[in-house]
């Protein structure tokens, strides 16, 4: 009699048992699709691992892409494209040699703001020479305290 009066009430409601039954095959079906996709997924990502860990690869170009650009500008507005360079992981070496002072300050000031930003590193190799190396590329000691004495921007990582 508890059941008849319980079936009702949930009639009543709308929690009939026969719509609830039906609810809860969709949600068993959705179950069952989603669990097949993850599956799918599970198995091929595996697949991936798998073959990935049976071969030694290893990626021969990631020592040899490093490129080194020697620039003159002739005046400041080749500082962007030098900056660009850096900003791609090149080496750059400027020399500004021909270019007035404040002209050459200017540029020098942009470069070390540049390579500051990118954490590369700003050398002076010679008068009016310099060098700019991106994060990416270590200067060997001996360079880098052979020009350290003479480095206008000597910032230490």
């Amino acid at each position: 009699m508890a059941s008849k009066v319980l079936n009702k009430v949930m009639g009543i409601i709308g929690l009939n048992d026969e719509d609830f039954d039906e609810y809860e095959d969709e949600v068993m079906e959705e179950k069952a699709i989603a669990r097949e996709n993850s599956y799918d997924y599970d198995e091929k990502l595996n697949d991936k691992n798998s073959s990935n860990s049976n071969n030694k690869v290893v990626n021969i170009h990631t020592a040899s892409s490093v490129k080194v650009v020697i620039v003159k500008p002739k005046d400041y507005d080749e500082a962007t494209q030098i900056c660009d360079d850096l900003k791609n992981r090149k080496i750059v070496v400027v020399n500004v040699t021909d270019l007035e002072p404040k002209t050459a300050q200017r540029l020098l000031d942009f470069m070390g703001g540049a390579s500051y930003v990118l954490n590369g590193e700003l050398l002076e190799i010679d008068k009016g020479v310099y060098l700019l190396s991106p994060s990416n590329v270590d200067i060997s000691r001996d360079l880098k305290n052979d020009l350290a004495s003479k480095s206008i921007f000597n910032w230490s990582k």
